[in-house]
């Protein structure tokens, strides 16, 4: 069986090298794109993002990412965001003080989480659905999370015959936020797969199998 081929979004977000290696560990061949084109045509497509909200969408504009995800959605087609690539699904985020437009894929918005120490950085537990695909195999594990700001309600409410998106929860501290999604074609996790060991790993497998 062929390799699926998995384009990883470059629109001047960091990180990106590591994403590019652990999608490949996992069993994907991999090219890191800009380009329109290129981006619609592989099976799968990776959103990566580190750093401000308002930065990455600036970046996402400059490569016509939202119209590349929404297109790529409308077909159902598979994209996987991370971290920051996660937050600018939402309608909108808001960093000291500044609210910025985001993607619009989902309702809601993305801002200052409330713990004892922020950035939250390090192992979590994660909370997914009994029937998660994502989680299969690594539903007791432990994730990698940097971050200040997430998504701390989730208000969509799919009507028949769109399925519910499944919707993974992190405790931390006092705060409850969304950690990862699962919506048909799209799926995204606030903390970073790519580096999250073994489990990471297990996880971005699940989803490449998704691709076939």
């Amino acid at each position: 069986m062929s390799r699926p081929q998995v384009a990883v979004l470059d629109y001047g977000s960091g990180n990106l090298r590591s994403v590019v290696r652990a999608v490949e560990r996992a069993g994907a061949d991999v090219a890191l794109v800009s380009d329109r084109e290129a981006a619609q045509s592989a099976d799968g497509l990776v959103v990566p993002g580190v750093g401000a909200f308002a930065a990455c969408m600036a970046g996402l504009a400059a490569v016509q990412g939202a119209r590349i995800i929404g297109s790529r959605l409308a077909g159902g087609r598979p994209v996987l965001g991370i971290c920051v690539g996660m937050q600018v699904l939402f309608e909108r985020g808001i960093e000291h003080g500044v609210t910025t437009d985001g993607c619009g894929e989902w309702p809601g918005v993305v801002d200052r989480i409330d713990g004892d120490v922020v950035p939250h950085m390090g192992w979590n537990t994660v909370e997914p659905p009994s029937d998660s695909a994502m989680f299969a195999g690594v539903d007791h594990e432990r994730f990698y999370f940097v971050h200040s700001y997430a998504a701390r309600a989730w208000t969509l409410e799919a009507q028949p015959p769109f399925v519910q998106p499944l919707v993974t929860w992190t405790r931390y501290g006092a705060d409850r936020f969304v950690s990862a999604v699962e919506n048909g074609p799209l799926w995204a996790t606030q903390f970073h797969p790519e580096k999250s060991g073994d489990a990471g790993a297990t996880l971005l497998r699940n989803w490449l199998a998704t691709l076939r």
